[in-house]
């Protein structure tokens, strides 16, 4: 791992340093480059302009590790009140939660009971609902959690790091549930151990899960999801998929709000099924920290806006 990386992901954790970045002017328009804005009315009106361009779009609310039942259950209401708002204004978005955001540390039972709740009223909202991937110590209950959601609804998916060297395993335990998996590289700081510590390792890794979601998706055993801003992996993707003879409908690419735009439009033009990560709400710095520590070029933006 880069030092800019390991220093970035060190910063995300830093209560101070994002008490103090957050006041500033400069950073808050670098992380506008990144989400429309903090509020859900921002985040909605992206969602309906990207939807007119063919565009479909996945929400979802920043934040993560909250301490009380209150706050989990603010979370949760939150969520089935967006719901609300997408089914009323009939917008192609789905929705991505944090099982920390939603009280896993505080009770994995009502967690998981809210995982419920929210996929069953996303059906009716003709909607989508995917648990997003934290660090590794998680991910086994998100795994458990998420096993116990898709045995009651199949309107539900969830995200695999492809740098956790378990991810493999984690696959072949799912694929008996023909699951939707968005896969996506990883984010978070690791041990060498327990994840691919170089750039070229993650790559590698992650064509190979690709392929083998692919190969599932061809059988009707899968809905794969691909979730990178790698245009080389984006091109190889698709011609294994053709060589698979698996329909684009068949699979999805889904990137970040703000990140190569016109690349995003291309894809949906030529017939890829895209959706876009749209983020909102004010626990941005952690998040930001990790995009940043995804794409260390996006640091010369923010210090470009600074000096």
């Amino acid at each position: 791992m880069a030092l800019a990386r390991r220093l970035l992901l060190r910063a995300s954790r830093s209560v101070w340093l994002a008490d103090q970045l957050r006041r500033r002017a400069f950073f808050r328009r670098a992380v506008r480059r990144f989400m429309p804005g903090e509020e859900i009315d921002a985040a909605l009106g992206a969602a309906a302009e990207l939807a007119r361009t063919g565009i479909g779009t996945v929400l979802t609310q920043l934040g993560e590790q909250v301490t009380t039942p209150a706050a989990a259950a603010a979370v949760r209401n939150h969520y089935l009140g967006l719901l609300a708002q997408i089914r009323e204004r009939r917008l192609s978005a789905q929705l991505s939660v944090k099982l920390t955001h939603l009280g896993l540390d505080v009770d994995r039972e009502t967690c998981s009971r809210d995982v419920g709740t929210l996929a069953a009223r996303a059906a009716e909202a003709g909607s989508f609902l995917w648990i997003d991937m934290e660090e590794s110590r998680y991910v086994d209950a998100a795994l458990e959690l998420f096993q116990r959601a898709r045995a009651k609804q199949d309107n539900i998916g969830l995200c695999l790091q492809a740098y956790l060297r378990r991810t493999p395993v984690d696959l072949d335990r799912l694929v008996p549930l023909a699951p939707a998996i968005r896969l996506v590289k990883g984010a978070y700081a690791e041990p060498p151990s327990v994840a691919f510590p170089r750039k070229r390792d993650v790559d590698s890794s992650y064509f190979t899960l690709a392929a083998r979601l692919l190969e599932h998706a061809a059988r009707g055993r899968a809905h794969p999801v691909f979730g990178t801003h790698d245009l080389r992996l984006v091109g190889r993707i698709r011609q294994r998929a053709s060589a698979l003879g698996v329909a684009r409908g068949a699979y999805e690419f889904h990137m970040l709000y703000g990140i190569k735009a016109a690349e995003q439009r291309a894809l949906a033009d030529d017939g890829c099924a895209v959706r876009v990560l749209i983020s909102y709400g004010s626990a941005w710095f952690p998040w930001y920290m990790r995009r940043l520590a995804e794409r260390p070029a996006n640091v010369w933006f923010v210090v470009r806006n600074l000096f």
